[in-house]
């Protein structure tokens, strides 16, 4: 690697890292897990928050990551869906290991002693209603699992809450992204409609350009790092992995305010004091 090219990865790094923080600040991010992530290799699996290109859960990891990593010579490769090149943008993110989310590119991360980042879910768990925020939707794709089970690696699963609070997305707009083609034309089959800042009602605006996120507070959760068992199969492993993330969003979104984040004892206890005092 050149200088240019550190450098290069540096700046684009740094603008993350640090654009993560200040978005964890924003919402008062909360964090539970291990202050540490195991040693790489491993396959990270997260949930998506809202967006495509731009998604306030990759911008929370970002910021994690950088405190959680063993080591400060640890390497990540981050898989992306395909738009990000269509659109001109893969090339920018490439310094800071982005990659096309394929088998090969996770593989050769694994084979280098990289993380590996992936959200399995793609557009259906990033463009969700807001009725189904607090759901991890992975459409039936496994392909992760086997990615683990080739590589013979950990899958350590990451959960992120309250990005789906950050805008009102009233439908993911399948049956209107069939109808333009864009499954055939931008490998996409959602294109969300939504209420946002500063954009209002828009179609398919809000998560392909930046928008102004309300104040939800988010959290977020590194969960026990899961291994395949003996003889296991990638549909079982899978399920495994869907399984722990689906009941731990369940667990840190139980009773809460929308867009506010706390429960509901704890709000109407907070004005109950203030009532009090």
């Amino acid at each position: 690697m050149t200088k240019d090219d550190t450098a290069r990865r540096e700046l684009v790094q740094g603008f993350f890292i640090g654009l993560g923080k200040a978005v964890a600040r924003y919402t008062r991010l909360e964090y539970e897990g291990p202050e540490r992530l195991p040693d790489p290799p491993a396959l990270l699996v997260a949930n998506h928050g809202f967006g495509g290109v731009v998604d306030l859960n990759a911008f929370i990891i970002a910021s994690l990551a950088e405190r959680l990593a063993p080591r400060d010579d640890v390497q990540f490769t981050i898989l992306a869906h395909q738009m990000a090149w269509t659109f001109g943008l893969g090339p920018l993110l490439e310094p800071v290991g982005v990659r096309v989310a394929s088998w090969e590119s996770a593989l050769a991360g694994l084979s280098e002693g990289h993380y590996v980042l992936v959200m399995p879910g793609g557009d259906l768990d990033a463009m969700k209603s807001f009725f189904h925020r607090n759901e991890v939707v992975f459409g039936g794709r496994q392909g992760f699992a086997k990615v683990a089970l080739e590589a013979k690696v950990p899958i350590v699963p990451i959960v992120v809450s309250g990005a789906g609070e950050t805008l009102f997305v009233i439908s993911d707009g399948q049956r209107l992204a069939k109808f333009l083609r864009l499954p055939q034309l931008l490998r996409s089959k959602t294109i969300p409609i939504s209420i946002s800042v500063p954009y209002g009602l828009t179609i398919g605006v809000a998560g392909l350009l930046p928008y102004f996120p309300l104040p939800a507070k988010m959290r977020a959760a590194v969960l026990d790092t899961i291994h395949a068992e003996e003889g296991e199969t990638f549909e079982s492993l899978a399920a495994r992995v869907h399984g722990a993330m689906s009941a731990k969003l369940t667990e840190m979104t139980a009773g809460r305010v929308p867009f506010f984040g706390m429960k509901w004892d704890e709000l109407l206890g907070g004005q109950s004091r203030r009532k009090g005092s």
